[in-house]
């Protein structure tokens, strides 16, 4: 059976995904965190080795911080051992590593594994290509007071979503944190507004805005536990990759 090793193991995600993962009868091969104690499953310490985890596991899955992400992608490499990695708030420099790690080992990246939004980000690349620019394209999320980054990693990844329908860059059309007199809406733009508030496990609306009619799809989360569903379910399904990069797609069939 395929065992499962989770850095970040401390947090609430990593919680999630032991309880989750036992529910399913897979073993938990160990956790780190940045703060080491307690355990992650009954009998099994929550340590600082990345390296020594990564030897013990058949799959790691990474819900901890940027900053972490270089020492568990090394550590994935020299053990030979896929990761799904579901840290938010990632810039280039993360995703050149992430793309360098690929190809030595299977990585999966995602900004939510949630399998609905996964659906939903697949029906907002179709609405973007059917719906051309004049209908503007609006992102709404709201999440919990304690998350540190914005727009949301689900956020950007419907972004994402609606630019490839387009067949745009989202780097170069989206609009983010309007305030004061900032002018007319440009034309094609893809617009993002973040909302940050009691233990709102995560929101999220598209809005496709034309004259006269608009558009809403979204999702909302209940609790982190479809999350950490979303990350074992990618993780078994990684493990029998081939070196590469992956997106849930690949697990969705999508």
């Amino acid at each position: 059976m395929t065992s499962i090793g989770i850095f970040g193991a401390a947090g609430r995600m990593g919680r999630a995904i032991a309880q989750v993962a036992a529910e399913a009868g897979l073993p938990i091969a160990g956790g780190t965190d940045r703060d080491p104690s307690g355990e992650i499953a009954p009998g099994i310490a929550i340590t600082s080795d990345p390296l020594a985890l990564a030897e013990a596991s058949d799959v790691l899955i990474d819900f901890s911080v940027p900053g972490a992400l270089s020492a568990h992608l090394d550590a994935c490499i020299a053990a030979k051992r896929p990761i799904l990695v579901g840290t938010t708030g990632l810039e280039a420099v993360h995703h050149a590593l992430i793309d360098a790690a690929a190809v030595h080992i299977p990585v999966l990246q995602t900004g939510n594994t949630s399998l609905g939004v996964n659906l939903l980000a697949a029906l907002v690349e179709k609405a973007a290509a059917g719906l051309g620019d004049d209908w503007d394209i609006e992102i709404v999320e709201m999440h919990h007071r304690h998350k540190v980054d914005a727009p949301s990693g689900t956020a950007l990844l419907l972004g994402e979503a609606a630019a490839r329908g387009r067949g745009i860059d989202l780097a170069e059309h989206s609009e983010r944190g309007r305030d004061g007199i900032t002018g007319a809406r440009a034309k094609g733009a893809i617009g993002f507004a973040a909302l940050r508030g009691g233990s709102v496990a995560g929101d999220h609306q598209v809005i496709f805005a034309a004259e006269g009619e608009r558009i809403e799809i979204g999702h909302r989360a209940e609790n982190r536990v479809i999350f950490a569903r979303g990350a074992v379910k990618g993780a078994r399904w990684l493990a029998g990759q081939p070196a590469g990069r992956y997106d849930m797609k690949g697990v969705l069939g999508l």
